[in-house]
């Protein structure tokens, strides 16, 4: 592998052993940080049992309590804007980023110093690097450059590294393909959704992006990046390869990435986090190959200490021997495989969004797809999957037969509708996409009707 400073063989390749003796040191440090420059965390710590003198193994951060969104918005609505955890005075700050939020809850609202910007750009240049982009490369960010934190730090990377950056921000997805063609770009970033969506606006413009410059895609902000059908689709569509990273404004940037020898999973950036593996109901720590929900302890932040945050993703971790890139960085294989709260109870029938898409994009003909759920006759609920077939050549009954089938085979006999609908007539999104729309009601206690 090429030695540059984004290819740094004393941590990437450091023995597991080393590895460990790292975190616990960095945990110390952190630990005895958040004690002393933030209350909130100290009392929270206090009331646990807990002191920085009893962290000295990895072991030891299991006596730390879990940090949950939920607290986290409570402490922001109690203490407006920020919540109680800032571990630096406000006026110190250089950038404000939020989540992109849950409809009808707070977003998340965080701060970061000078530390925290020059470390987020070095953990996009870990995931650059690793996925092949160099010097030589323009880099397209087809991203709004709103407060979301986003790509923002992969910008700032590629500057790093040397690239030439364009900013997609405030065009449109005609405007941006033609700048991606005009100036040559030979890396694109965007959600894996937008991926395909600047992939038929290209189509429509008649261009072809299988045969032009764009050699790498590096996605971001959906589970989609490591869904083997969407990911084929992606790289067939633009002729080039496609790339999986996730991280979280919480978190502060990327934690994850696909290198270029494709895992099938993504690595950890475990110099700098430690990921956790927990059963979601009871708390306990999961092995390597079960599945469970992520728990992040982030070393880089300087202005909010992130320690044993519940993301809510649903990973799969497995050993950085699964690589043959030569990191000793576990995996997470298939990336983000979904999320605790994404799933749906159907007739008895456990159902993830990402494992219909998974379904959905074996299937080229679809162009755009939504999950309907709704309740039938007030009775009995259903799931259906709409699809755009824009083709008129194509045969949507022998389609959406074979689809609705291999759907019912992966969620034990479930039986789901697929139906056609008119091309164009299903949301489009740039970010994060939202094809799940459940309509099921349920009657609540004092008799009146509310969203399931």
């Amino acid at each position: 592998m090429t030695e540059s400073r984004y290819w740094n063989p004393r941590h990437e390749t450091m023995p597991r052993e080393q590895l460990d003796a790292l975190q616990v040191r960095k945990l110390k440090r952190l630990v005895e940080w958040t004690d002393a420059q933030v209350p909130h965390h100290s009392k929270r710590l206090k009331d646990a049992g807990v002191s920085p003198e009893q962290i000295n193994s990895l072991d030891d951060l299991r006596r730390i309590p879990f940090m949950t969104r939920d607290e986290w918005m409570q402490g922001q609505i109690e203490q407006p804007p920020y919540g109680p955890i800032l571990a630096a005075p406000e006026e110190a700050a250089i950038r404000y980023h939020m989540t992109s939020g849950t409809t009808g809850r707070t977003p998340i609202r965080v701060l970061d110093g000078m530390k925290d910007w020059e470390w987020i750009a070095e953990m996009w240049c870990y995931g650059f690097w690793g996925f092949g982009v160099r010097p030589s490369d323009t880099v397209f960010f087809a991203f709004s450059y709103g407060t979301f934190v986003g790509f923002w730090g992969a910008h700032y990377a590629c500057e790093k590294i040397g690239c030439l950056v364009l900013p997609g921000g405030n065009m449109t997805t005609e405007a941006r393909v033609k700048q991606i063609v005009d100036m040559k770009a030979t890396v694109v970033c965007s959600t894996p959704t937008y991926a395909l969506r600047m992939a038929q606006e290209a189509r429509s413009m008649g261009i072809d992006l299988a045969s032009g410059p764009v050699k790498r895609l590096i996605l971001s902000g959906e589970p989609a990046g490591s869904i083997p059908a969407t990911k084929k689709l992606i790289e067939e569509q633009w002729g080039a390869m496609a790339g999986d990273t996730a991280g979280m404004t919480e978190l502060g940037t990327i934690v994850i990435f696909e290198c270029d020898h494709q895992p099938g999973g993504t690595h950890i950036i475990e110099p700098h986090y430690i990921e956790e593996v927990i059963d979601p109901s009871s708390g306990e720590p999961v092995g390597y190959g079960e599945r469970g929900e992520r728990v992040v302890t982030s070393f880089g932040r300087g202005f909010i200490p992130v320690i044993r945050y519940r993301t809510r993703d649903l990973v799969v971790k497995v050993p950085a021997d699964r690589c043959s890139c030569g990191r000793t960085l576990d995996i997470y294989e298939g990336g983000i495989v979904g999320r605790v709260d994404d799933m749906k109870l159907v007739r008895g029938t456990n159902v993830y969004p990402r494992a219909v898409e998974a379904i959905v994009r074996e299937y080229k003909e679809v162009d755009e797809f939504q999950i309907h759920l709704y309740t039938k006759d007030g009775i009995r609920d259903e799931i259906e999957v709409l699809v755009e077939l824009p083709d008129p050549n194509v045969d949507a009954g022998k389609v959406t037969s074979e689809m609705a089938t291999a759907l019912a085979e992966a969620h034990e006999g479930l039986r789901f509708g697929v139906r056609t609908v008119a091309n164009g007539s299903l949301p489009r999104f740039e970010l994060k996409a939202k094809r799940l729309n459940d309509e099921r009601e349920v009657v609540g206690a004092a008799g009146e009707r509310k969203p399931a």
